[in-house]
Protein backbone atom coordinates (compact mmCIF):
# COMPACT_ATOMS: atom_id res chain seq x y z
CA UNK A 1 0.00 0.00 0.00
CA UNK A 2 1.43 3.49 -1.29
CA UNK A 3 0.59 6.32 1.23
CA UNK A 4 -0.14 9.45 -1.28
CA UNK A 5 0.32 13.38 0.37
CA UNK A 6 -3.17 14.62 -0.10
CA UNK A 7 -2.75 18.69 -1.39
CA UNK A 8 -6.55 20.39 -0.58
CA UNK A 9 -5.58 22.68 -3.21
CA UNK A 10 -5.43 20.40 -6.31
CA UNK A 11 -8.22 18.26 -4.56
CA UNK A 12 -10.41 21.36 -4.94
CA UNK A 13 -8.75 21.69 -9.02
CA UNK A 14 -9.67 18.26 -9.54
CA UNK A 15 -13.46 18.11 -8.39
CA UNK A 16 -13.94 21.68 -9.99
CA UNK A 17 -13.01 20.17 -12.87
CA UNK A 18 -14.98 16.81 -12.71
CA UNK A 19 -18.22 18.85 -12.09
CA UNK A 20 -17.18 21.36 -14.81
CA UNK A 21 -17.39 18.33 -17.76
CA UNK A 22 -20.37 16.65 -16.04
CA UNK A 23 -22.44 20.10 -16.91
CA UNK A 24 -20.60 20.48 -20.06
CA UNK A 25 -18.87 23.47 -19.13
CA UNK A 26 -15.56 24.06 -20.32
CA UNK A 27 -13.37 27.36 -18.72
CA UNK A 28 -10.93 26.78 -21.46
CA UNK A 29 -13.11 28.92 -23.58
CA UNK A 30 -15.18 31.13 -21.37
CA UNK A 31 -14.37 34.80 -21.61
CA UNK A 32 -16.98 36.00 -19.02
CA UNK A 33 -14.86 38.25 -16.32
CA UNK A 34 -11.40 37.01 -17.74
CA UNK A 35 -10.51 40.84 -18.56
CA UNK A 36 -10.34 41.78 -15.05
CA UNK A 37 -7.91 44.09 -14.02
CA UNK A 38 -6.16 42.47 -11.30
CA UNK A 39 -3.23 43.56 -8.37
CA UNK A 40 -0.07 40.95 -8.69
CA UNK A 41 3.28 40.84 -7.27
CA UNK A 42 6.72 39.99 -9.44
CA UNK A 43 8.40 37.09 -7.95
CA UNK A 44 11.72 37.81 -6.13
CA UNK A 45 15.03 36.36 -5.76
CA UNK A 46 17.69 37.66 -2.68
CA UNK A 47 20.94 36.80 -2.49
CA UNK A 48 23.51 37.77 0.11
CA UNK A 49 26.92 37.69 -1.39
CA UNK A 50 29.74 39.09 1.06
CA UNK A 51 29.68 42.66 -0.07
CA UNK A 52 26.50 42.94 -1.33
CA UNK A 53 22.66 41.97 -1.48
CA UNK A 54 21.20 40.87 -4.58
CA UNK A 55 17.29 41.49 -5.42
CA UNK A 56 15.82 40.18 -8.93
CA UNK A 57 12.79 40.53 -9.35
CA UNK A 58 10.56 39.35 -12.26
CA UNK A 59 9.07 41.87 -14.34
CA UNK A 60 8.05 40.47 -17.94
CA UNK A 61 5.89 42.54 -19.69
CA UNK A 62 6.76 45.71 -18.37
CA UNK A 63 8.24 48.98 -19.68
CA UNK A 64 11.20 50.29 -17.71
CA UNK A 65 9.59 53.66 -17.67
CA UNK A 66 6.72 51.94 -15.02
CA UNK A 67 8.85 50.65 -12.39
CA UNK A 68 10.16 52.68 -9.32
CA UNK A 69 12.10 51.74 -6.79
CA UNK A 70 12.69 53.58 -3.87
CA UNK A 71 14.32 53.07 -0.47
CA UNK A 72 12.81 55.51 2.74
CA UNK A 73 13.62 54.72 6.47
CA UNK A 74 15.03 51.57 5.54
CA UNK A 75 12.38 49.85 3.41
CA UNK A 76 12.87 49.01 -0.17
CA UNK A 77 9.25 49.13 -2.31
CA UNK A 78 9.59 47.97 -6.10
CA UNK A 79 5.97 49.34 -7.66
CA UNK A 80 5.24 49.51 -11.17
CA UNK A 81 2.67 48.77 -13.53
CA UNK A 82 2.17 45.74 -16.36
CA UNK A 83 -0.73 47.61 -19.29
CA UNK A 84 -3.22 45.24 -21.10
CA UNK A 85 -2.61 45.57 -25.02
CA UNK A 86 -4.71 48.49 -26.07
CA UNK A 87 -5.18 47.03 -30.13
CA UNK A 88 -6.90 43.12 -28.88
CA UNK A 89 -10.52 43.09 -27.41
CA UNK A 90 -12.44 41.16 -25.18
CA UNK A 91 -13.78 39.03 -27.39
CA UNK A 92 -10.90 37.91 -29.15
CA UNK A 93 -9.68 35.96 -26.20
CA UNK A 94 -10.60 32.53 -25.34
CA UNK A 95 -8.76 32.89 -21.68
CA UNK A 96 -6.60 34.95 -20.22
CA UNK A 97 -4.31 34.17 -17.31
CA UNK A 98 -1.46 36.95 -17.16
CA UNK A 99 -2.34 39.55 -14.56
CA UNK A 100 -2.28 43.66 -15.66
CA UNK A 101 -2.66 46.55 -13.42
CA UNK A 102 -0.42 47.67 -10.39
CA UNK A 103 2.06 45.69 -8.51
CA UNK A 104 4.10 46.51 -5.28
CA UNK A 105 6.82 44.66 -3.44
CA UNK A 106 8.57 46.19 -0.25
CA UNK A 107 11.37 44.80 1.75
CA UNK A 108 12.83 46.07 4.92
CA UNK A 109 16.67 46.48 4.50
CA UNK A 110 19.31 45.33 7.35
CA UNK A 111 21.36 48.42 8.96
CA UNK A 112 24.06 47.40 7.67
CA UNK A 113 23.27 48.17 3.93
CA UNK A 114 23.95 51.44 2.43
CA UNK A 115 20.87 52.62 1.08
CA UNK A 116 22.54 55.83 -0.53
CA UNK A 117 23.98 53.66 -3.13
CA UNK A 118 21.58 50.75 -3.99
CA UNK A 119 22.21 50.66 -8.07
CA UNK A 120 19.57 49.50 -10.36
CA UNK A 121 19.37 47.82 -13.61
CA UNK A 122 16.86 46.42 -16.06
CA UNK A 123 17.32 44.09 -18.21
CA UNK A 124 15.01 41.54 -20.71
CA UNK A 125 12.15 42.00 -17.72
CA UNK A 126 14.29 41.18 -15.06
CA UNK A 127 15.16 43.99 -12.39
CA UNK A 128 18.49 43.50 -10.73
CA UNK A 129 19.16 45.69 -7.36
CA UNK A 130 22.86 45.65 -5.80
CA UNK A 131 22.24 46.92 -2.21
CA UNK A 132 26.03 47.34 -0.97
CA UNK A 133 26.79 46.87 2.52
CA UNK A 134 28.03 49.47 4.72
CA UNK A 135 31.93 48.79 5.72
CA UNK A 136 32.57 46.95 8.39
CA UNK A 137 32.29 49.22 11.34
CA UNK A 138 35.88 49.05 13.69
CA UNK A 139 35.10 49.07 17.39
CA UNK A 140 37.98 50.76 19.67
CA UNK A 141 38.57 50.83 23.16
CA UNK A 142 37.90 54.29 25.05
CA UNK A 143 39.97 55.19 27.14
CA UNK A 144 38.39 56.97 30.65
CA UNK A 145 40.31 59.44 32.18
CA UNK A 146 39.89 59.49 36.35
CA UNK A 147 39.61 62.72 37.57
Amino acid sequence: MTLTRLNPLLNELTTRDRLNRLFGRNEAWETEGALTVADWAPSVDILEKENEILIKAELPGVEAKDVAVTVDNNVLTIRGERHLEKDVKKESYHRMERAFGSFFRSFTLPNTLDAANVRADYKDGLLTLLLPKKSASTSRTVEIKAA
